[in-house]
């Protein structure tokens, strides 16, 4: 393929994953903790972060990651609580893309009017979307040199199930009062979070992840569950940890490329070869003709078709698209996202034995059918969730 066309397709799976992708809409002010919990999200510095928002409107932008194929993308809206703002261009743009609302707010900071009253206006409009309020910045709160409580010190509704200082308790108390009659039918969650740098001196320096990842998850599609979930299952590997979001990430491309058709190279093929080739070069490991042969050897026909039939999927074939072979016509685009969350998790189990001149044929094609089992519960889960989230 030559590098124009090459430059097409790659650029045609991202506008194809970037249509598909969970938009989380964060509601906050200057300073509210919007960049923390991104960085947290995704793994990324405060410096990618920045130079990776794009303009979307006047006053917002987005923030896709992994930006090849987004699974997530964060909509940052500017100007909130200005007196000049004018929200109506943000929501309408959000009534298109938003999947839910992720509302910022520094826990001691009681002037929140501006935010909440676009909170009602949203779930005025669309009265089933999710809200999750995020009070961040818990230790504004701490007396000086006290750290977090030992243990998460909030159950899953946010409330406190250990002393606090009194302060935090009454103006965390006051936020949840301004949500009290919040129009709509759409889940409201409450996760108390304090993400700092480790030069702060507060440990850990994400108080609060677990529970608001699960928070997300209540109300995420299938593919933010599976970046979600394998946020901290792949902590301890810096390679697994980089090549996990995009690995959802071509899955979702994947699955929407038998959702509607798309026009020239953009199927289901390409964007697991794409895949392949992305996780190669986060593995430092070429594809050439000896490593495609090892790795097809590992996967064997008869281990995919096996594990394909134990989960009710037909006319599925063999799965090396370097050999021009795919998924066969598969409708359920949960079997296309399947396929290659798996085939990419497979992959990366042979590429990080490879870099070491090993060959494990069993783990490979144990990878491949664990993590197609895994993708499929993603997709059970999520389509419940992904329903709810874009009804009206």
């Amino acid at each position: 393929m030559n590098p124009a066309a090459g430059a097409r397709e790659a650029e045609a799976i991202a506008v194809s994953a970037r249509e598909n992708a969970t938009v989380v809409w964060l509601l906050g002010k200057v300073q509210s903790g919007k960049t923390s919990i991104v960085r947290a999200l995704t793994g990324c510095t405060d410096a990618e972060i920045g130079t990776g928002y794009a303009p979307c409107t006047r006053t917002s932008r987005v923030f896709d990651f992994p930006p090849e194929a987004p699974v997530i993308r964060f909509l940052d809206t500017r100007g909130l609580g200005e007196a000049r703002y004018d929200p109506t261009e943000d929501l309408a743009f959000a009534e298109r893309q938003a999947h839910l609302l992720l509302v910022v707010m520094r826990a001691l900071d009681p002037q929140q009017d501006a935010i909440v009253s676009i909170v009602r206006d949203l779930r005025t409009r669309r009265p089933a979307w999710p809200v999750i309020v995020a009070q961040t910045s818990l230790h504004d709160g701490y007396p000086p040199g006290a750290n977090h409580p030992p243990q998460y010190a909030f159950d899953s509704q946010g409330l406190p199930t250990a002393d606090v200082p009194a302060e935090l308790a009454r103006s965390l108390a006051f936020q949840r009062s301004l949500f009290r009659d919040l129009p709509g039918t759409g889940l409201v969650s409450f996760v108390p979070i304090d993400f700092t740098q480790p030069e702060d001196g507060f440990q850990p320096v994400n108080y609060g992840f677990e529970a608001l990842t699960a928070a997300l998850r209540e109300a995420a599609p299938a593919g933010l569950i599976a970046l979600l979930e394998g946020v901290q299952a792949e902590a301890n590997d810096a390679r697994s940890r980089r090549a996990h979001p995009h690995i959802v990430g071509y899955a979702t491309a994947a699955a929407a490329a038998d959702i509607v058709p798309l026009a020239g190279l953009v199927a289901v093929p390409g964007v697991q070869a794409k895949m392949l080739h992305s996780l190669a070069a986060i593995y430092g490991v070429s594809w050439d003709k000896r490593t495609i042969g090892e790795f097809a050897s590992c996967l064997g026909t008869g281990t995919i078709l096996r594990a394909a039939s134990q989960l009710g999927i037909r006319q599925l074939v063999k799965l090396i698209p370097i050999y021009g072979q795919t998924a066969g016509a598969v409708a359920a685009s949960a079997a296309s996202f399947a396929t290659t969350f798996a085939l990419g998790k497979a992959a990366c189990y042979f590429l990080a034995r490879r870099r070491k001149g090993e060959v494990d044929m069993a783990g490979v094609a144990a990878a491949y059918s664990a993590a197609l089992a895994e993708a499929f519960n993603y997709s059970s889960r999520g389509e419940a969730a992904g329903q709810a989230g874009s009804a009206s």
